[in-house]
């Protein structure tokens, strides 16, 4: 199955009393991999600014741009038209002993146990028993998963973008972004390298042609198993047509939408609003 979606993204800031002068990162622009084609994509900044594109470490396109006149709203509008397909099965079946130090000296960075995505040591205690019960470690991520999937309930709101996944798994709830930090940390903490993919998904599993959707800012995983394989924990979903890959990197940090410090003496307020239309 293929699909071509387009995606609209729009974001900002308003500021209360103003900004003399902003700094940001933008990164909304899709990748071109083996399962998405980028057709189309351009990036439309208000008030005009100084830019600069560049592909950063992980691999994400990256807009970075300055304002230097007075504003009150700093709008980012991201527009994409890409080629989807649905993800051909992988075989899984690399042994424990094949994590090997050449793989983890590789993949180091997709080990860490940061803050943001180390297991709580409630969680820790579960996955040990799981870990020794996994014959390889695709068994290992599919038991995690559905612990993860049975215990996390999805609630908008219930968190927020600074929140942990250990204070989600205390809570037992969260949004995608906490279902990717704890899938990550459990596999991390079984040495198993997994890495944050964010984008967009298209919300419906029978998407209308023509039909503009309100549509998601979504996050999923990629562990390594002999090569990269993508789950939608917080779906309990292989990724497909509908999802769009914009970024990847350790965490959230690594590929937030847009980041940046501005000059102000009130407050600011964010806005986002995603639309997705299958054109094919």
């Amino acid at each position: 199955m293929t699909m071509q979606l387009r995606i609209k993204h729009t974001t900002g800031y308003h500021y209360e009393k103003g900004a003399m002068a902003s700094f940001n990162e933008a990164r909304m622009t899709p990748m071109t991999t083996s399962e998405q084609y980028v057709l189309r994509s351009r990036l439309e900044i208000s008030p005009t600014p100084w830019s600069y594109e560049y592909r950063d470490y992980w691999g994400t396109t990256v807009t970075s741009f300055e304002v230097h006149d007075p504003h009150t709203d700093l709008t980012v509008v991201a527009t994409s038209i890409v080629d989807t397909q649905e993800v051909p099965p992988k075989q899984h079946g690399i042994g424990w002993d094949e994590l090997s130090d050449d793989v983890k000296d590789e993949w180091c960075e997709y080990l860490e146990l940061s803050d943001w995505v180390a297991p709580s040591p409630d969680l820790h205690e579960r996955l040990v028993p799981i870990r020794a019960a996994s014959e390889r470690p695709n068994d290992y991520a599919v038991a995690v998963m559905e612990l993860l999937h049975s215990r996390i309930a999805y609630v908008p709101g219930s968190t927020e973008v600074t929140t942990s996944a250990a204070d989600a798994w205390d809570a037992r709830t969260g949004v995608c972004q906490d279902f990717a930090h704890l899938s990550l940390g459990a596999l991390r903490d079984a040495g198993i390298p997994a890495r944050y993919v964010s984008g967009y998904l298209h919300p419906s599993l029978d998407p209308v042609l023509g039909e503009t959707v309100e549509g998601e800012s979504h996050a999923w995983i990629e562990w390594w198993d002999g090569e990269w394989v993508g789950w939608d924990p917080t779906n309990a979903v292989a990724p497909g047509p509908r999802h769009v890959v914009v970024a990847k990197g350790r965490d959230y940090g690594d590929s937030p939408p847009l980041r940046g410090i501005f000059s102000t003496s009130g407050g600011s307020d964010l806005f986002v609003a995603v639309e997705i239309t299958r054109l094919r």
